[in-house]
């Protein structure tokens, strides 16, 4: 892939000649305006496009201008929804729209204290960041940033493959570091675990969850492992977007969206192949994972000890496929951290033995 830039200087270098296609597409075909996943689909799109300074003419935004229209009356009743909601209309006029409901949305979330029905400290970061973008405090999040990077700093959770844990880990950073715009200082244990989660991705094949995980340490002026990145460009390409008749169902919309956030933010071109009339299904390549492969071979091995990569390599690769073989290999050198991951990635030993 050659130099990775920084998010700051990559911003003013992208093409993203699809996007008005991609808008008309999610704004007025993929799903009815009242289902939820509309709401999802929208605001994940609209997000990718504000957080990496996307220039948009009004009328490229106009699919999305009934909803906005609408969205005090739809706030009110689909309440449950506030943060997508908000997300929406915030994104639309910083991206251009005319209009103030976003700041009239964020008075009103606020004062009937919508963000108290939160459980998750997630949630709340994401709710504190959205109201914030209008200047509203949220209430009762004291010591919220501390607990945060206190889940930040579990790198043994993240070496082990569990998919939920690592899309909050990046969306942790996405939070704090207000989508690259004020990157924080990671600490060794908070950039350990975004390695070790970028690892099992990788060794996964998963483009949705790698591109987080790139994402996220380009937003705290990191550089992601060169492999990983000149492997998501190559997935870029392996995208089709077809036309469909009606409404979508589930398809790959969002690892092509995180695919191309990650090329805009390091300066390549984004939704360039966005040819969009009406509805559209995106439609991913299959990528052969060794995640699994690995995995059960490491569970025949499971009684070996110390499950150090030393010890473990020769036996482990031998009971493997030539292309999990070949995969996990390069995975190890993908980054130098694989040695440390391996050793709880492995997890050797029983239960119970010291």
């Amino acid at each position: 892939m050659g130099q990775v830039l920084s998010f700051s200087n990559a911003r003013a270098q992208r093409d993203s000649s699809g996007v008005p296609g991609l808008l008309e597409t999610f704004g007025a075909f993929r799903k009815d305006r009242l289902d939820v996943l509309w709401l999802k689909e929208n605001a994940e799109l609209l997000n990718v496009l504000e957080t990496t300074g996307c220039k948009i003419s009004c009328g490229a935004l106009e699919p999305l201008l009934p909803f906005y229209e609408g969205s005090l009356r739809h706030l009110n009743f689909f309440r449950q929804y506030y943060r997508f909601i908000l997300s929406i209309c915030l994104d639309l006029e910083d991206l251009g729209l005319p209009g103030e409901r976003g700041e009239a949305m964020a008075g009103w979330i606020a004062d009937r204290d919508i963000a108290r029905s939160e459980l998750s400290d997630l949630q709340r970061g994401e709710a504190r960041r959205l109201l914030a973008r209008r200047g509203v405090d949220l209430r009762g999040v004291e010591g919220l940033d501390d607990r945060l990077r206190g889940f930040m700093r579990q790198s043994a959770c993240f070496a082990v493959p569990n998919r939920k844990a690592a899309y909050e880990l990046t969306h942790v950073v996405f939070y704090l570091t207000e989508y690259g715009r004020a990157p924080i200082r990671l600490e060794s244990e908070e950039r350990r675990s975004l390695l070790f989660a970028g690892l099992v991705a990788f060794l996964d094949q998963d483009a949705d969850l790698l591109a987080e995980i790139c994402i996220a340490l380009t937003f705290c002026d990191e550089v992601p492992p060169q492999d990983w990145c000149r492997w998501l460009d190559q997935q870029v390409g392996s995208f089709t977007l077809r036309s469909a008749q009606g409404r979508v169902g589930n398809d790959d919309y969002h690892p092509y969206l995180m695919c191309n956030w990650f090329q805009l933010l390091v300066g390549r071109s984004g939704f360039s192949d966005a040819d969009c009339k009406g509805s559209v299904v995106i439609e991913g390549q299959a990528r052969p994972s060794a995640l699994r492969g690995v995995s059960m071979a490491l569970y025949t091995l499971l009684d070996q000890a110390p499950g150090t990569w030393a010890r473990m390599r020769r036996p482990l690769l031998q009971s493997l496929s030539t292309e999990d073989g070949d995969l996990l290999c390069r995975v190890e050198a993908s980054t130098p951290v694989f040695e440390p991951f391996f050793e709880v990635f492995s997890r050797s030993g029983q239960v119970g033995r010291a």
